[in-house]
C-alpha cells in the first residue's frame, strides 16, 4: 500500500488527460523522502574526486597537490550548470505544486539547450583562454604543465555533466529523486575502475599517469548520463511529463529559465572563483599546504553532500509549497529541515574529530602531512556544521524565486571572504589553518542576510 500513497505516483483524470500530483506535504518523511536520495546522488561524484585524488597522490605529493588546482577549475564550470539547475528546479517545482504538468516538459527542453550551449563556451574557455591565467598566477610552471594538459582533457566531460544535472533538476522538481541513485552509481563504478586501469596502465589498458584520472572521469560521466536517461526511459517518466514532445525552440520559456537561473549562474561562479583564488594563494605557500587543502576540499565535500541535500531540498519544496499557495508555512518548513541537517552535520562533526588519522591516511602521505592537516581538519568540520543551516536559508530564499536576492548576497559574502584570504595568506603570510577560518566568516555572513530576507517576507509578492 504505501507505494500507492507516493505522490507522484497518484493520477487522476482532468480534461480527458492523464495527470499526476505532485504537490509535496510538510512533513519530516517527506523531507527525507526527497532529500537522502539526493544526497546518496550528491555523494558520488565526490567519491569520483576522492577516488581521483587518492590514486593520484600515490603517484607524488605534486600530482595531489595539481589536483586541487584542476578540481577546483573544473568545479567553476561545474556550478555554473548547477546555477542552471537550481533556477530550472524552481520552476519546475512551482509547476508541480501548482500542478500544471503540461509545462514541465517544455521547461525541461529549454533548459538543455541552454545546457549544451554552456558547456561549449566552457570548452572554449578551457583551451584558450584557462592557460594564460594559471600561467599569470601560478609559480611552478611544471605545476602550470600538468594543469593545463589535465584540463584539455577533462573540460569534454562538461557537456554530459550539464545534461546530468537538468535531470536532477526535472527528477528534484518532480519529486522522484530515488531515481538519482542509478546513474550516479553507475557513474562512480565506472570511475573508480577506469582510474585504476588509465592511472597505473591495468587490464591491457595504456598507462597515462595524470592525465588517466581525466579520461576516466569524462568517461564515467558519459557512462551516468546514459544510464539516467535509460531510467527516465523505461519507467515512463518522459512519457508522463511529455519530455521529449516539443523540442522547438520556445522564446518565453527559455527567457524564464534565463531570468531565474543567470543570477544563480553568476552567484556560483563568483563562489567558486574566489575559492580558486584561495587555492592560488595557498600554492604560494608551497606543495604541501597546497596538498593539505586539496584532502580539506574532498573531506569538505563528501561530508558536506547531506546538507547540500537538504539545501536542494529546501529549493524545491518551498518553490513547490509556495505554488500550493501555502505561503504561511514556509517558515515551518524550513525549521523542520534545518533541524534535520544539523544533526546530520553534528554527527559527521564528531566522527571526523574522533577518527582524523583514518580520514587523512588514505591519501597516502605519511605521519607528518596528517599531524599538519589534523588543525585545519578541525577547522573544516566547524565550518559544516555552520553551514548545515546556512545553506538551508539560502536555498530557501532560492525557492522563493528571488534569485536576484541570492546574488546580492553571495556578493556581499564574497567580498569579505576575498579580502580575510588575501589578507591572511598573502599579506601577513599566516598558516593554511587560520586560512581556512575563512569558511566561518563565509557561511556566518551567508546565514544573517538570508535569514533577514526570508523573516521580512518580501519574498510572498514574487511570482515565477
Amino acid at each position: 500500500m504505501a507505494k500507492h500513497k507516493t505522490l507522484f505516483l497518484l493520477r487522476f483524470m482532468q480534461n480527458g488527460t492523464d495527470h499526476i500530483d505532485l504537490r509535496v506535504k510538510i512533513s519530516s518523511k517527506q523531507i527525507l523522502q526527497i532529500g537522502l536520495p539526493i544526497s546518496a546522488a550528491i555523494i558520488v561524484p565526490q567519491i569520483n574526486f576522492i577516488t581521483n585524488n587518492i590514486f593520484l597522490g600515490r603517484l607524488s605529493q605534486q600530482a595531489l597537490a595539481v589536483a586541487g588546482i584542476t578540481g577546483v577549475y573544473y568545479l567553476i564550470f561545474a556550478v555554473l550548470g548547477l546555477g542552471l539547475n537550481n533556477g530550472l528546479q524552481a520552476l519546475i517545482s512551482r509547476r508541480a505544486g501548482e500542478n500544471r504538468i503540461d509545462e514541465i516538459g517544455n521547461l525541461f527542453s529549454q533548459g538543455i539547450r541552454i545546457a549544451i550551449a554552456l558547456s561549449v563556451v566552457g570548452i572554449l574557455i578551457t583551451w584558450f583562454l584557462a592557460p594564460v591565467i594559471l600561467r599569470w598566477s601560478l609559480h611552478d610552471e611544471q605545476i602550470v604543465g600538468m594543469a593545463v594538459r589535465f584540463l584539455r582533457i577533462r573540460i569534454f566531460g562538461l557537456i554530459f555533466l550539464y545534461l546530468y544535472q537538468m535531470r536532477n533538476a526535472l527528477l528534484v522538481g518532480t519529486n522522484q529523486s530515488k531515481y538519482l541513485v542509478i546513474g550516479t552509481a553507475a557513474e562512480a563504478l565506472s570511475n573508480i575502475a577506469l582510474d585504476y586501469c588509465l592511472i597505473y596502465g591495468k587490464l591491457g589498458l595504456p598507462q597515462l599517469g595524470f592525465n588517466g584520472a581525466a579520461y576516466a572521469s569524462v568517461i564515467a560521466e558519459f557512462i551516468g548520463l546514459g544510464s539516467i536517461f535509460l531510467v527516465i526511459h523505461f519507467k515512463g517518466i518522459a512519457k508522463q511529463l511529455q519530455l521529449f514532445k516539443n523540442w522547438k525552440y520556445d522564446a518565453q520559456h527559455t527567457k524564464l529559465i534565463l531570468v531565474q537561473s543567470s543570477p544563480l549562474i553568476l552567484q556560483n561562479a563568483i563562489s567558486i572563483l574566489s575559492w580558486e583564488f584561495f587555492y592560488i594563494l595557498i600554492e604560494h605557500h608551497g606543495t604541501r599546504d597546497l596538498a593539505i587543502s586539496n584532502a580539506m576540499r574532498n573531506i569538505f565535500g563528501f561530508f558536506g553532500c547531506f546538507t547540500w541535500a537538504f539545501a536542494a531540498t529546501t529549493n524545491t519544496m518551498v518553490s513547490n509549497i509556495i505554488g500550493q499557495g501555502l505561503h504561511d508555512r514556509v517558515h515551518e518548513l524550513i525549521m523542520k529541515i534545518i533541524k534535520i541537517s544539523f544533526i546530520f552535520s553534528c554527527t559527521v562533526g564528531i566522527i571526523i574529530n574522533a577518527f582524523p588519522h583514518i580520514f587523512l591516511s588514505i591519501y597516502g602521505q605519511g605521519e607528518d602531512f596528517i599531524q599538519t592537516a589534523i588543525p585545519v581538519l578541525r577547522v573544516v568540520s566547524t565550518a559544516m556544521i555552520l553551514m548545515s543551516f546556512s545553506v538551508i536559508w539560502l536555498n530557501a530564499v532560492t525557492g522563493t524565486g528571488s534569485s536576484k536576492v541570492n546574488l546580492i548576497i553571495e556578493a556581499f559574502t564574497i567580498c569579505l571572504y576575498v579580502i580575510y584570504v588575501y589578507l591572511v595568506l598573502e599579506k601577513f603570510n599566516l598558516p593554511i589553518t587560520i586560512g581556512w577560518m575563512s569558511e566561518w566568516l563565509y557561511w556566518i555572513s551567508m546565514f544573517i542576510p538570508s535569514y533577514l530576507y526570508m523573516k521580512s517576507g518580501r519574498w510572498k509578492k514574487k511570482e515565477i
